[in-house]
């Protein structure tokens, strides 16, 4: 910013000592006015420098996904960039590496799990991740390529499932509902294949990374794949055999949600983001991706952290 008089230029005194005092009193009180208001415009643009858009300042916020692929992304970019944020998505390979990302500082969200992958994230790590907004629910289909139906699966068949604690528990509770296991007392959303009462059961599972979900239908009778990672491998939603309902009320520990840390639960850029997410085109995309398997959730950030921490208090009380 320069200032009125050029560098070096020292401004003219008056010609006339006998002129009025009037007017230099007058000039003297308008350069103080405009002293005081440059200062407060400047105190005011300091302040508004997080904020997205503000004196057409652009906020970047980056966003951990491993859906960076998704059609939405674009849409959502586009949305947010008219408001003045660039979202920078960073892509990951696996689950496990994007909550560790945004607790070291390195993002400023994610957006890949549900409340119980990050309840469990929390309790392990002593990390304390917030939901800020939701997303949706997505189903956890079961899908075979040898098999067209679950009664056809044979008796001592192995299935596959993903071996991350959250989606393990819940996929062996999807494969209690689909008749093909029994859990002691039965099953929780902290069970493990401990809990499998072989006796009862049709099958067994093999634990394996989520991400190897689709390729193991090549060897296993059939698999538990994460929507993402179905999609991804070009199965068709319409042919599994089985999956949990995600408009249920149990379905809640699987709400997807933009998440934070504690501390930028309230930055209004970071809500700005997930706004947009809920408006009508990111939704198409978002719908139009899953094949319409998901169901959108728009929960209050309060009710969400209350799910959050009922699930972590129940985790703690299993240690």
């Amino acid at each position: 910013m320069s200032d009125a008089t050029p560098p070096g230029t020292v401004p003219a005194l008056p010609e006339n000592p006998k002129r009025s005092k009037t007017p230099w009193i007058v000039g003297i009180a308008i350069v103080a006015i405009v002293a005081v208001i440059g200062v407060v415009f400047a105190a005011v643009n300091a302040g508004n420098a997080g904020s997205a858009g503000a004196a057409g300042k652009t906020v970047t916020v980056r966003i951990g996904t491993t859906e960076q692929a998704a059609p939405y992304w674009p849409i959502l970019k586009k949305k947010a960039a008219e408001e003045g944020i660039d979202i920078q998505v960073v892509g990951f390979r696996d689950y496990t590496q994007a909550n560790p990302a945004l607790a070291d500082g390195q993002l400023d969200l994610n957006l890949f799990q549900h409340l119980q992958f990050l309840a469990n994230y929390n309790v392990q790590s002593k990390q304390n991740l917030v939901p800020i907004a939701s997303t949706l629910v997505v189903p956890l289909p079961l899908y075979s390529k040898k098999y067209t139906s679950v009664g056809a699966i044979p008796q001592g068949s192995q299935i596959a499932i993903p071996n991350d604690p959250t989606n393990q528990a819940r996929a062996l509770l999807v494969l209690q509902k689909a008749g093909l296991l029994k859990l002691k007392d039965g099953g929780n959303t902290l069970a493990t294949p401990a809990d499998i009462v072989a006796s009862e059961s049709k099958v067994s599972v093999i634990p394996v990374d989520a991400a190897q979900t689709a390729p193991a239908l090549d060897s296993a009778a059939a698999a538990i794949v994460n929507n993402n990672f179905a999609l991804t491998a070009g199965l068709d939603p319409k042919s599994a055999l089985f999956q949990d309902d995600p408009k249920s009320a149990t379905a809640e520990p699987y709400i997807n949600a933009f998440v934070a840390r504690d501390k930028d639960k309230a930055n209004t850029t970071y809500l700005k983001v997930a706004e947009l997410y809920h408006t009508k085109a990111v939704q198409d995309a978002v719908l139009a991706d899953s094949k319409n398997t998901a169901v959108i959730v728009q929960k209050p950030q309060a009710d969400l952290i209350g799910i959050l921490h009922s699930l972590e208090k129940t985790i703690e009380a299993a240690k």
